[in-house]
């Protein structure tokens, strides 16, 4: 059966820390699977991996995933490294690591890093970290996960490339929006790329995607998406269309996704109201 998490709004401009952590305890107490966590650096939004050390602080059970995070452009690899084995450590084993090329140019800027280059520096920072949390290369502590070589690593993106690096490197494979078909369709080629590299396990594989239930759900999900995806020109009008604002809408998509395939399905919220919640829970699950 398919596993259903959220998204913690993190993204949510002006939402209160206060309030993520009361999203936090809702999610958890209506058993939703993970509390994912979105990456910008140049939006007003709330860095992934603080967001997640205080949902683990205000939690025991959910697991904790960045959905994801953009790797590359971080550039001490021995401290990320360490980063997300003491927020594993600290969430008592809970962490999903999700990571991505990203493609916000800007992001790379801020940080003195090449864009042009964020895939090739990502796959070294794979190959790094699955060195620093194995034991086998000389670096941090590597936590409560050395013997499995980390926490889990989940590999984003719906290019060849990106398929290829999950094989490489992840534990399974994460898709941003699309339609359950199309879902089908990806899925497909990245078991295709998984037996290319030789594996005989099965990837584990999860996708995200956008929701606002209630009466005013479409307009509050433009307003924050037409900001958010302000970078991609039209294609931001796209992100809107796509969100799910209707209760049969939800469902149906939720029952596509598990029948194309999918293990773990997040669904990321448009609104800062905690309430959302009991929403998404009341649509899919009662």
């Amino acid at each position: 059966m398919m596993e259903l998490g959220i998204g913690l709004p993190t993204m949510v401009s002006g939402i209160a820390g206060s309030d993520l952590l009361t999203w936090a305890r809702r999610a958890e107490e209506l058993g939703f699977s993970s509390l994912g966590a979105l990456d910008r650096l140049m939006y007003d939004g709330y860095e992934p991996l603080i967001a997640l050390a205080g949902a683990a602080g205000a939690t025991g059970r959910i697991r904790l995933a960045t959905t994801i995070l953009i790797a590359a452009y971080r550039g001490d690899r021995a401290l990320l490294a360490k980063q997300l084995a003491s927020l594993d450590r600290l969430s008592g084993g809970r962490l999903t690591v999700g990571v991505a090329a990203g493609g916000r140019q800007d992001d790379y800027e801020a940080c003195r890093t090449s864009y042009a280059a964020r895939g090739r520096r990502l796959d070294g920072l794979l190959a790094e970290l699955r060195g620093f949390w194995s034991g086998e290369s000389d670096g941090p502590v590597p936590g409560p996960r050395a013997e499995k070589g980390g926490p889990p690593l989940f590999v984003g993106g719906h290019s060849p490339t990106a398929m290829r690096r999950a094989a490489a490197f992840g534990d399974g494979w994460i898709a941003g929006g699309s339609s359950a078909s199309g879902y089908g369709e990806l899925v497909g080629r990245v078991r295709e790329a998984w037996e290319a590299a030789g594996r005989a396990d099965r990837p584990r594989l999860m996708a995200i995607a956008y929701v606002s239930l209630g009466p005013d759900g479409r307009e509050q999900a433009a307003h924050h998406l037409l900001d958010y995806y302000s970078f991609m020109g039209w294609k931001a009008e796209m992100a809107v269309r796509s969100v799910l604002t209707d209760a049969r809408q939800l469902r149906d998509f939720v029952a596509g996704y598990e029948a194309a395939g999918c293990d773990e399905l997040l669904l990321f919220p448009c609104v800062q109201d905690p309430g959302q919640a009991d929403l998404i829970a009341d649509a899919v699950w009662r």
